[in-house]
């Protein structure tokens, strides 16, 4: 059987998979991306979070996105019936990117793709992994590509982009349940021929149909605009059967939106995902790493899927470089629990969200602008920076302060 080496095989050739391939072949590193599907392909995950912009940047991809005129996400819009809440990215705590992007996943990850094949990195397309065995932290993947060809691929690292694939997670028996609430989802494209000018025609939104159920609307430069419902899957399961239908429904109980997408018609049949959170065991073994939807998903609410996907790819990399050079690296210290602190900073911003804590503090009026600014740098993807108490007393903050508003207190009040 025939069989390459490298130094570093990348499953998967999404955002997370490009952005390490690219940061480790601007260092000198022989990569190979191997990646199921062939691009450009459908995925969901369509609105970013600024902290990412510094990854593409990083990794020597930023230019080849801002070429193609993807629309600008500045912010993001809550409403509730009659109340609405924006977030400013460039009105937040602390440094960072003030925007990103908002983007049909199919365009941006073949933009990435191909901005990664021309730097000279092998990425190949429709190519499935097999199996893969360990002999210390080297590794042999098996795979067999789109002619049939079955191959193995010798490897010092591997980094698990796989995405929902969850390659390594499946082999290695890695799955573990998640402790988020069960969750489903039905979403489609639709062609916004109605769409509005100025901002109110750009802005991705939120809209609360119930405390725990939610519709989103996210507009695309190219003219399409994704829509979805989100809610318990009991909720999501009592909507029509027909995924159309359902859609439809949950487009009927939209107050802001009804009029203008009720009778839209979808691009595609809208597809329909059941109880999507997701988690391991551990995110890193002797040879490997996982990154993103590999290692595990939260919640489409606040758009943090692809923002833990580059970040832990991007730290893969580099903690790969600092070993390849000789230094230690304590890979649970360096790795896992800085990738762990900023999951369970939103696993609770998610859980106080349908708990309807986290929508207490939107909606208050009158508005504190400080508060408002902390929350805004975490739903900006600054999950890390333990200088903002949002971040820092995320297990308590959001509750307490919830709890002293519904009780008829003032944010004012609050001490964090």
């Amino acid at each position: 059987m025939k069989k390459e080496e490298v130094d570093v095989l990348v499953i998967g050739a999404g955002p997370s998979g490009c952005v390490a391939s690219a940061y480790l072949s601007n260092h000198g590193v022989r990569v190979k991306v191997v990646e199921k599907s062939k691009f450009p392909r459908f995925v969901i995950g369509e609105s970013f979070l600024p902290r990412s912009m510094e990854h593409y940047e990083e990794a020597g991809l930023l230019e080849a996105l801002k070429a193609k005129n993807f629309e600008i996400k500045a912010g993001a819009r809550f409403i509730r019936g009659k109340e609405t809440c924006f977030f400013d990215f460039s009105n937040k705590f602390g440094e960072g990117w003030d925007w990103t992007w908002q983007a049909p996943r199919a365009d941006f990850d073949h933009t990435l793709a191909q901005e990664v094949i021309r730097k000279g990195v092998d990425v190949e397309f429709e190519t499935e992994v097999l199996d893969v065995s360990f002999k210390g932290t080297d590794s042999v993947t098996t795979v067999r590509n789109k002619d049939g060809e079955t191959y193995e691929i010798g490897a010092k690292f591997i980094i698990d982009s796989s995405g929902y694939g969850r390659v390594l997670p499946r082999l290695l028996d890695l799955d573990m349940p998640s402790d988020v609430t069960e969750n489903s989802a039905i979403f489609t494209h639709v062609k916004d021929d109605g769409r509005v000018g100025g901002d109110e025609g750009t802005l991705i939104t939120f809209d609360i149909l119930e405390t725990q159920v939610w519709f989103w609307v996210i507009p695309f430069s190219n003219g399409n605009t994704s829509l979805g419902v989100v809610g318990p899957t009991k909720y999501i399961e009592k909507l029509p059967e027909d995924p159309g239908e359902a859609l439809r429904e949950a487009i009927r109980r939209s107050d802001y939106y009804r009029d203008r997408y009720l009778n839209t018609e979808f691009i595609f049949k809208p597809h329909r995902i059941k109880n999507y959170s997701c988690s391991v065991k551990q995110n890193y073994g002797p040879g490997f790493t996982l990154t993103g939807n590999s290692a595990g998903f939260l919640d489409p609410v606040f758009s943090s899927g692809v923002c833990f996907a580059t970040e832990s790819a991007l730290l893969s990399a580099k903690l790969f470089l600092k070993e390849r050079a000789g230094e230690p690296v304590n890979w649970e210290k360096e790795y896992s629990d800085y990738i762990k602190r900023g999951v369970n900073v939103f696993s609770t911003y998610v859980k106080e969200w349908y708990t309807g804590n986290l929508q207490t503090l939107f909606f208050h009026q009158p508005e504190n602008p400080d508060v408002k600014r902390k929350i805004c740098a975490v739903l900006a993807g600054y999950v890390w920076n333990e200088e903002n108490p949002f971040v820092q007393k995320h297990d308590r903050v959001i509750k307490s302060m919830a709890y002293l508003l519904q009780n008829g207190g003032s944010v004012d009040e609050f001490h964090i």
